[in-house]
């Protein structure tokens, strides 16, 4: 959610109703390179109706034009008051974006380089594998090829959790690799957190306030924040998810609260408007280069911000459900990297509970979109997808109802998935009393939890989470299941290794096959405190 690509729930993105679905135009889109707003509303219009969205914001940069900026429906649902170009918007991992930017600009500067050592900078940082801490060099923590499973140590700040950045030191010794070193792509947050703290480091600011003063103020992004605690203003949207039953992206559109910690603002804790993503899509397009001449980076570091490093995927091509299919997808310092209809993107999305946005650029064609909503649904990357095959004139496509397809799809192979239902515990018991399960474990990155045993019960506290409290349900051998509160976010099924009658260690993994990769339940190993 964490923050970062789309997760599987964004970009299943079910739930549609019937009358939804039924207000699907049957047209397709007609390219026009000249895209004025009501060509803009023909598309944002009929994706929100189809998806039930509350709310859009869209911001569209082209030469020789002023900035197009319009506001959709409402900031939160069942509330009057709208989405404008000033609403503020949790962007996500788009803030990975910036973060590259602030590390390009201490390597303009010489006060780093790209192969630096991260031991050069820091020198307690350690991977799991020695060699690995060694090779690991500055470029390395922003194209997710460390070898790091993907999402791996989310569970620390997704949701809301008492850890501190610096945590994340503490804890990458014990993130075990799925891959070797720089031998493929896997997602993550938490290096991006040490970049942050690179930063810190040598330019003796904080992540939060480098990226205001060098970044956001000279681009004046009046309306941008790097950590949600900072929004002044009641102009912020709502959060919206499906939250089930039977899982999560499934069922009426509900209003949540956020719930990502502060510790992630490096990886993706930025909040903005459209006013403000403009400035930053025009900036990147002119290769750093802001309106009144004056470099804000130089044309060598925008260069390398925008050169693919690490493979993400490959295949062949375009298809006709799919016309815009990469041939070849990668990843640069902080932005996706592939070709769209032949030519050159340079994008990301970013998603957090209750919102999916998306920045995209086309070099080529000096355009780029954003296009920030207010709900997981994957209608962002619809609109997103129609938008710049307006504004390059590609040929006629029905983005909408190749999202409603893959909607359906999406839901009708979920609900296979979990066989109509994931309320049916397993066969299998507790083979120890109740009590016998009852004690505090610890994992090495994570942190405590503590399970009790009370009238014939037992109850797990996540100590580092307070909204992961619950009780505990038998659901399988020396196996439990949680049911958090229905925003808290995914549940856990708590297995109990048990040797000569006692527990030897917990390990877990998330109850539903379609849980965000954010809530990495399966990479914790808990070990009885003694």
């Amino acid at each position: 959610m964490s923050g970062f690509q789309v997760s599987r729930r964004q970009a299943l993105a079910f739930g549609l109703s019937a009358t939804a679905l039924a207000a699907i135009p049957s047209w397709a889109w007609a390219a026009a390179a000249e895209l004025d707003e009501a060509g803009v509303d023909a598309i944002v219009k009929p994706f929100m109706a189809a998806f039930e969205t509350p709310g859009i914001g869209v911001a569209i940069v082209r030469p020789g034009a002023a900035p197009f900026l319009k506001g959709y429906g409402v900031r939160t649902m069942g509330k009057p008051a709208a989405v404008d170009t000033h609403t503020r918007f949790g962007i996500a991992s788009n803030s990975k974006s910036f973060t590259g930017a602030a590390l390009a600009l201490l390597v303009g500067e010489g006060k780093i380089g790209w192969e630096d050592p991260v031991v050069k900078h820091i020198p307690e940082f350690r991977m799991h594998d020695p060699a690995v801490t060694a090779m690991m060099t500055v470029r390395d923590l922003l194209v997710h090829r460390s070898g790091l499973p993907l999402g791996a140590g989310d569970l620390m700040y997704f949701p809301e959790s008492t850890h501190v950045a610096a945590d994340v030191l503490k804890a990458l010794p014990h993130l075990k690799p799925a891959r070797g070193f720089r031998a493929g792509y896997d997602y993550d947050n938490i290096l991006y957190l040490v970049a942050g703290l690179l930063i810190e480091r040598v330019s003796g600011m904080s992540w939060g306030a480098f990226v205001s003063a060098r970044l956001l103020k000279p681009l004046g992004m009046d309306d941008a924040v790097t950590t949600r605690g900072d929004l002044k203003t009641d102009n912020v949207v709502g959060r919206h998810a499906r939250l089930g039953p039977p899982v999560r992206g499934i069922g009426k559109m509900e209003v949540m609260q956020p719930d990502e910690s502060p510790m992630i603002d490096a990886a993706g804790g930025i909040n903005a408007s459209v006013s403000d993503i403009a400035k930053w899509l025009q900036v990147q397009l002119a290769g750093g280069k802001l309106p009144d001449g004056k470099l804000l980076w130089s044309p060598a570091q925008a260069k390398e911000m925008w050169t693919p490093q690490t493979i993400v995927g490959s295949s062949d091509g375009p298809t006709e459900t799919n016309p815009t299919r990469a041939v070849t997808s990668s990843y640069a310092l902080g932005w996706f990297v592939q070709d769209y209809r032949g030519i050159r993107l340079v994008s990301h999305s970013g998603g957090l509970s209750g919102q999916v946005t998306q920045t995209a650029m086309i070099p080529s064609k000096g355009v780029g979109v954003a296009v920030f909503s207010n709900t997981e649904d994957a209608v962002s990357g619809g609109i997103r997808n129609a938008l710049l095959d307006a504004l390059i004139g590609a040929p006629a496509f029905d983005w909408v109802g190749s999202y409603v397809a893959r909607t359906k799809k999406g839901q009708e192979d979920a609900l296979a998935e979990v066989s109509g239902g994931i309320d049916k515990a397993p066969p299998g018991a507790p083979s120890l009393p109740l009590k016998s399960y009852a004690g505090r474990y610890r994992d090495p990155w994570y942190g405590d939890i503590v399970v009790s045993e009370k009238g014939g019960k037992l109850s797990i506290d996540f100590t580092p989470t307070p909204v992961f409290k619950s009780v505990l349900e038998p659901w399988g051998p020396d196996a439990f299941r949680t049911r958090f509160a229905k925003e808290a976010g995914e549940d856990a099924v708590v297995s109990f290794a048990v040797r000569d009658g006692k527990v030897t260690g917990v390990t877990m993994k998330a109850l539903s096959p379609l849980a965000d990769f954010s809530y990495d339940y399966h990479h914790l190993e808990f070990v009885p405190v003694r």
